[in-house]
């Protein structure tokens, strides 16, 4: 069950840039489709202001997690907390896979979907949302492409195209799903120094990367999956050979 705490009127949200504080908290989840379990019994929670690698094997349920706590998938058992107005305050980067490149959508017009939770869907793009918009293209390297139909674009450039459009979305909570995978190195080290910037704001942002190298060097938090947690908490601690070598042996089937 996906669930929602709200505060009282007047009360501060428990969702305010506090590090520490948690915002997204998971209790005995399993996700899955019918009878078939990806993910069982992960317990846990995200703390505002973190900054958090979900990592692990093929097959390790890692978008399947992030599916969960957007409420892409319902629970197939236990209970997706989302503390205060966590819910309208998270926005997600989907894998570059699943957008349909063939859609004659203009990357302007990409960008600017990520505004329409305060404009609405069928709404004209106002003067200052039209500089938002403006100055999030500048910001990921892409000032001159608002006109360019998406399909035309690099794998580089569309994943830059979409940070511009989870920019606009203003979110407390970003969940990016492989957020640096096809793309280039000079892609990867922008959208990077990007991230950390979020980072710095005070927002809570949760990844699913391969990359464990890449996760050492720039994630202070890791979750460590294998169709269940293995480890979770501090990267030094949770990327540790012995760790890693279960979850390889939990993914295979070794242990179960």
């Amino acid at each position: 069950m996906l669930d929602t705490a709200h505060n009282h009127p007047g009360q501060a949200s428990t969702t305010s840039r506090v590090t520490g504080v948690p915002v997204i908290a998971l209790d005995q989840v399993s996700l899955g489709w019918r009878d078939r379990i990806a993910v069982r019994d992960v317990t846990g929670a995200f703390s505002c202001g973190s900054l958090t690698a979900i990592v692990g094997p093929n097959g390790a349920g890692k978008s399947t997690l992030i599916k969960g706590i957007t409420g892409l998938l319902s629970p197939l058992r236990g209970h997706i907390r989302l503390v205060g107005d966590s819910a309208s305050r998270m926005a997600c980067l989907p894998q570059l896979s699943e957008l349909d490149r063939s859609f004659p959508i203009t990357v302007y017009d990409l960008v600017a979907m990520g505004a329409w939770q305060r404009v609405g869907a069928w709404q004209n793009v106002g003067a200052h949302e039209h500089e938002r918009i403006q100055a999030a293209l500048t910001l990921v390297g892409l000032a001159d492409f608002g006109r360019r139909i998406i399909g035309t674009l690099s794998g580089g450039q569309l994943q830059r195209a979409l940070f511009a459009r989870l920019m606009l979305h203003d979110a407390d909570i970003l969940l990016l799903d492989e957020p640096f995978a096809a793309v280039d190195r000079a892609t990867t080290e922008d959208l990077t120094a990007l991230m950390h910037a979020w980072h710095r704001e005070g927002r809570t942002v949760i990844a699913v990367l391969h990359d464990l190298d890449f996760v050492r060097m720039h994630f202070p938090q890791s979750l460590l999956m294998a169709g269940q947690v293995v480890a979770w908490g501090p990267t030094c601690d949770v990327l540790t050979p012995e760790n890693l070598h279960l979850a390889r042996h939990l993914c295979a089937g070794d242990y179960l």
